[in-house]
């Protein structure tokens, strides 16, 4: 069962609509309705792509990073959504805290808000 708060991983596609390379996405929340979708975000290791105030580097020395599956220190991007249906996940490799999920999900809906 997938969950808000999972990293899986899947072929992010890139902002021209190409297949992408397989990669960690944040699952930030399930999007209602009768479909299996869900409201996901990339990470990756980028970390000079960061957004200051938006995005968020969780590391190695973090409480939730063991439990998030990932390798190396990584970059959390807000900014970088797809709604995806489950069957496109590859499989789940951790989750962060409920902490975090709530700090990034309340970052986006701040600045949807401010709109």
């Amino acid at each position: 069962m997938v969950e808000a708060g999972d990293v899986v991983l899947f072929k992010f596609p890139t902002v021209n609509q190409q297949e992408g390379k397989l990669r960690p996405a944040l699952v930030l929340a399930p999007i209602p309705g009768d479909y299996d979708d869900y409201l996901v975000c990339m990470i990756t290791t980028q970390l000079r792509q960061k957004i200051n105030e938006f995005d968020e580097i969780i590391s190695p020395s973090d409480s939730d990073f063991d439990s998030s599956g990932l390798k190396a220190e990584s970059l959390i991007r807000i900014f970088r959504l797809a709604v995806v249906e489950k069957e496109v996940f590859e499989g789940i490799v951790g989750n962060i805290s409920r902490s975090r999920l709530k700090r990034l999900q309340q970052k986006l809906s701040n600045w949807l808000s401010a709109l």
